[in-house]
């Protein structure tokens, strides 16, 4: 039987699917605390609560199953899980081998408008990171990195690779306001657009896999220390990011 007790807000109307917002409903509760890992989740409940009916909270369930969130318990309910250090190791490492040739393609060619755009976003991070927004800020990295994807000229890349940083964000895997500020993370894509600006793709190369590998390692060690394990982060990103796979 499910144990734990949900002190959740009911749901409003919304313009955009109901799944994303009970995903989302579910992912605030965790970050803050109203929902805890380990603990038994009743689907029945849940849709009381948010007042909801079960469908879609079904459907949302699975989504946050697939991508490791929570982990249905037969005939029982959910339980919410922690982020798999190795999952994340597994993220990055997908993203170091399509996003550092990415941006050396965007770069070679950046053009006056693309460049505008660049530090359009930036402008707006500093913005963001100043007035201390952590979740509208995430949102303009994310959008930062799209932008480099796009112009690098493949939709299905810039499609996946926005798809994995979603799951990292619904597995709430951040270094924000954690174990970096806004403010840094926004000064480490800088070294990023400078190369662009110099059209330099081998610099910029350079600079996004030294931005990724920061980031996913960190990451790592966070997801480690969630778990209280006494697994060594560095292990799991060793056997599992290959540095091989990117030429500096």
């Amino acid at each position: 039987m499910a144990s734990g007790v949900l002190a959740l807000d009911k749901l409003g109307p919304t313009g955009g699917r109901r799944t994303e917002q009970i995903m989302h409903a579910i992912r605030s509760a965790v970050d803050d605390g109203n929902m805890v890992a380990g603990e038994l989740y009743s689907v029945y409940q849940l849709s009381e609560v948010l007042g909801v009916s079960r469908t879609p909270v079904r459907d949302a369930l699975l989504v946050l199953e697939q991508i490791g969130l929570i982990k249905f318990e037969r005939r029982q309910g959910f339980r919410i899980l922690l982020p798999d250090p190795v999952d994340i190791a597994e993220i990055f490492d997908a993203r170091l081998q399509l996003e550092v040739s990415a941006v050396r393609r965007a770069a070679v060619d950046a053009s006056l408008p693309f460049l505008a755009r660049l530090d359009a976003q930036m402008e707006q991070m500093l913005r963001a990171a100043d007035a201390g927004e952590s979740q509208s800020f995430a949102l303009l990295d994310q959008d930062l990195h799209a932008l480099i994807l796009n112009e690098a000229g493949n939709k299905r890349i810039a499609e996946y690779v926005g798809s994995l940083r979603e799951t990292t964000r619904l597995l709430g895997a951040s270094t924000m306001q954690r174990t970096r500020s806004l403010r840094d993370v926004h000064e480490e894509h800088r070294p990023i657009i400078e190369a662009i600006r110099e059209r330099d793709g081998d610099a910029a190369g350079r600079m996004m896999y030294e931005h990724l590998v920061a980031t996913g390692r960190l990451l790592v060690a966070q997801a480690v220390d969630a778990q209280r394990s006494t697994a060594d982060p560095e292990r799991i990103w060793a056997d599992v990011v290959i540095p091989s796979h990117v030429q500096l």
